[in-house]
């Protein structure tokens, strides 16, 4: 009985990774990415958005609004059937709005990303930096969000304002 159990329990150990491709793994990082960003965008207060520790340097808001149009560009460009035209860009003025339009493109792009397919991500596609592969260009996405958020984490510190609690996953 207990090989019986033991096998049974590979299968389905087995079963799962297989259900864990590069977009489902992605998909997952990048709801916690979401959360870890709102929580830091809420914790700078709304009176410190126009904070930037050089003048050379975006402000708190600015970096915030950077990881948006970054999120929006990637995945409209290089995942979605349907290109984004250019439109006006709205202004953000407040906390409130600033956070919703976080969220909003962060859930966005998780909707182009779930109608990619595993054969996608091996596409080979035109890039200021040389063609990359479109998984390149979703570990971007990711990597290019860590990268300003590990900034906004030194702005929240320089404001005396406890970062929230770092979760990789």
């Amino acid at each position: 009985m207990k090989k019986y159990l033991l096998l049974l329990f590979l299968v389905a150990s087995l079963f799962a990774k297989a259900q864990d491709t590069p977009i489902s793994a992605f998909l997952e990082k990048w709801e916690n990415s979401k959360n870890y960003l709102v929580e830091i965008a809420e914790a700078m207060p709304e009176d410190k958005y126009n904070y930037k520790p050089t003048e050379r340097q975006k402000t708190f808001r600015d970096q915030l609004l950077h990881i948006k149009g970054n999120m929006d560009w990637l995945s409209t460009t290089y995942f979605s059937k349907e290109k984004k035209k250019d439109a006006e860009k709205p202004s953000y003025t407040t906390k409130a709005e600033v956070i919703a339009a976080i969220k909003e493109a962060f859930d966005n792009t998780s909707t182009i990303i779930k109608k990619a397919s595993p054969e996608e991500l091996k596409e080979i596609v035109e890039f200021f930096a040389g063609p990359k592969t479109k998984l390149q260009i979703l570990n971007l996405l990711q990597d290019h969000v860590t990268h300003h958020r590990g900034q906004l984490i030194v702005y929240l510190n320089l404001n005396d304002v406890k970062p929230p609690k770092y979760r990789g996953w």
